[in-house]
C-alpha cells in the first residue's frame, strides 16, 4: 500500500474538514444553523442533479435508453428527497426565522447560480437570469454556456431520431439559444412515439415525471416562503412569494402535456 492510499481517510477523502467548517452562522440563534445546513445541502444536491442531466444528454443523444432511463430516475429520486427537506425546514416558526432574518442582510436563494442554470439546462431563456451576477464572474458564465447549449428536450428529440422516428429537420436546427416553443409537428411525433407504446415512451414519461417534480418542488417552496414570512418582501430584496407564485405551473416540456389530450 502506497503513502499515499495509506495516508487516506474518511475525513480526507470527504474533505470533511472543509465542508463542516462551512457553516457560519452570523448571529447566536439556534435556528441559523438549521438554514445554513439545509441551503447548503439544496446547493450539493443541485450540484449533483446538473452532474446527472449533463450524462443525461450524452446517453440521450447516443440513443441509449436503459442508462437515459436510469439517470432519469436518479434525478427523480433527488428531487423528492429536495421536497422533503423542505418538512425539516418547516420545523422553523416564522418568530425564528426572524430571529435572525436581518443577518441574511443581501443574500437571497434568488441568486443561487446553480438553480439558474438548472433551469437552462431544462430549458429556459432569459437573460435576466444573468443580472444578479458580474459579468466576469464564473457563475455568470456557466448560466450563459448552458442558455447557449442545447437542452434536455434537444436531446431528447435527437433520441427519437435514434430511434428511427422522423423529427421535423426545423426542431432538430433550431435556434438553442431561444425558448422553447410548443410545436404541433413535434407533439405528432410524440402521439406516434405514445402509440406505440415502446421504450422511447417509457422515457418520455421519465420526463413527465421530471417535469412535475420539479413543479412539486416549486409548490413547496412557494407554501414553506408563505408560511414563513406571508407576504413579505424577501431576503435581498426579491418579491418573495409574489414572484415564486408564478413560476408555478409552467410547464418545462410543453409538448410532452399538450399530447395527453390526444392520446
Amino acid at each position: 500500500m502506497s503513502e499515499q492510499s495509506a495516508a487516506l481517510t474518511y475525513t480526507s477523502y470527504l474533505a470533511l474538514d472543509e465542508v463542516l467548517g462551512a457553516q457560519r452562522p452570523r448571529s447566536a440563534e439556534h435556528d441559523e444553523m438549521l438554514f445554513i445546513v439545509i441551503h447548503q445541502v439544496y446547493e450539493l444536491w443541485f450540484k449533483q442533479v446538473l452532474h446527472e442531466l449533463a450524462h443525461l444528454q450524452r446517453r440521450l443523444e447516443a440513443g441509449d435508453t436503459t442508462h437515459a432511463a436510469h439517470t432519469l430516475r436518479r434525478v427523480l429520486r433527488i428531487l423528492k428527497v429536495a421536497v422533503a427537506q423542505i418538512d425539516v425546514l418547516e420545523t422553523m416558526t416564522p418568530r425564528q426565522f426572524l430571529s435572525f432574518r436581518a443577518r441574511l442582510e443581501a443574500s437571497s436563494g434568488f441568486q443561487s447560480a446553480q438553480f439558474r442554470e438548472l433551469e437552462a439546462v431544462l430549458g429556459r431563456r432569459d437573460d435576466n437570469m444573468l443580472r444578479p451576477y458580474a459579468e466576469d464572474s464564473p457563475a455568470r458564465a456557466r448560466i450563459a454556456a448552458a442558455m447557449a447549449r442545447p437542452s434536455l428536450f434537444d436531446s431528447f428529440l435527437r433520441y427519437l431520431t435514434a430511434h428511427g422516428y422522423q423529427v421535423p429537420v426545423q426542431a432538430l436546427r433550431r435556434d438553442v439559444r431561444r425558448p422553447l416553443e410548443p410545436s404541433p409537428a413535434v407533439q405528432r411525433v410524440l402521439l406516434a412515439v405514445y402509440r406505440d407504446d415502446n421504450a422511447p415512451a417509457e422515457v418520455a414519461e421519465h420526463l413527465i415525471d421530471l417535469d412535475e417534480g420539479l413543479q412539486e418542488w416549486r409548490y413547496r417552496h412557494v407554501k414553506m416562503v408563505e408560511r414563513t414570512i406571508g407576504a413579505k418582501t424577501g431576503t435581498g430584496g426579491s418579491a418573495g412569494a409574489a414572484y415564486l407564485r408564478t413560476t408555478l405551473f409552467r410547464p418545462v416540456f410543453p409538448d410532452l402535456w399538450a399530447v395527453r389530450s390526444e392520446l
